[in-house]
């Protein structure tokens, strides 16, 4: 199994090994920023699944500790952020080193004309797709609320959203590095508790803040679109757009940060005067 990034590996090779329990089966991991050593001892022996990065799992056969000869299936989670025109030539090459008849499956929330793009230019023959009930849709478990913020007074509504509810575990996303700068500085100013999560930081830093978050040591986490995949966290009751995704499928990966298994939450999207033209494209909850 291909994965974007090692945060969510880390959750696929956890939820994989509690499903195994009862089985032979031996899962293994080769994610980006753990040592080589220690990747490639976990690929010496034997094992049925083997959860990794592309980076990871291209110096692994570039170095030959790994072969592809007798893959079975191959799976791309999150394959709408896998195939960018970077990754395409590198699941070529994975599909060019397993036998002819492995099974390539592509799971994805969402299903831009990218995806569909790198799709066709993968599969000899149409692929089978197989799309759940609601797909492209909010869960009705999700309460939508979208505020009109004046020009120049976002960080403003931002604060009474915090105020209205502060015990609340909140996510808060921005689209930018400057704009996460800009929240974050405004956050510290008016001494909210938060802690950042976004992909400039260190990894040790943005593991140790996700850590403060999951645990409840801290009830805000500011974060980029990187904190709208993958994070599998239980207790998260809002999230908060304190700038609309340029995006619709962001849109939708954002509202599953909470809601999630049968669970209430609430979205908030703070809406500015130059924000109508995306809250149009945007999708309203079920019910």
């Amino acid at each position: 199994m291909v994965v974007p990034g090692r945060e969510l590996g880390e959750q696929v090779s956890k939820a994989l090994k509690q499903f195994t329990h009862d089985t032979r089966l031996r899962i293994r991991t080769a994610l980006g920023g753990s040592r080589k050593k220690v990747v490639r001892e976990n690929v010496s022996g034997r094992f049925e699944v083997l959860v990794a990065t592309p980076g990871r799992l291209t110096q692994l056969l570039d170095g030959g500790q790994l072969r592809l000869d007798d893959l079975r299936t191959l799976v791309f989670d999150e394959a709408d952020e896998l195939l960018d025109p970077g990754f395409v030539p590198v699941a070529r090459r994975l599909l060019g080193e397993a036998p002819t008849e492995v099974q390539l499956v592509m799971v994805s929330a969402t299903l831009p004309d990218a995806l569909e793009a790198a799709v066709a230019a993968l599969f000899v023959q149409p692929p089978v797709r197989v799309q759940t009930a609601g797909s492209e849709a909010l869960v009705p478990t999700l309460s939508v609320e979208r505020r009109a913020v004046r020009q120049g007074g976002r960080l403003e509504a931002l604060g009474g959203v915090l105020d209205e509810a502060p015990g609340e575990s909140t996510i808060l996303f921005v689209n930018s590095r400057e704009q996460c700068d800009l929240v974050a500085g405004w956050l510290d100013e008016r001494g909210y508790a938060f802690v950042v999560y976004r992909g400039e930081l260190d990894r040790v830093e943005r593991r140790a803040n996700l850590a403060r978050f999951r645990e409840g040591e801290v009830g805000v986490l500011l974060t980029t679109d990187l904190g709208g995949r993958g994070l599998d966290i239980e207790h998260v009751e809002r999230v908060v757009n304190v700038f609309l995704p340029r995006e619709r499928a962001r849109y939708l990966h954002r509202a599953g940060r909470t809601a999630r298994a049968g669970r209430r939450g609430t979205m908030i999207d703070l809406v500015g005067p130059r924000d109508q033209e995306r809250v149009a494209g945007l999708p309203r909850p079920r019910g």
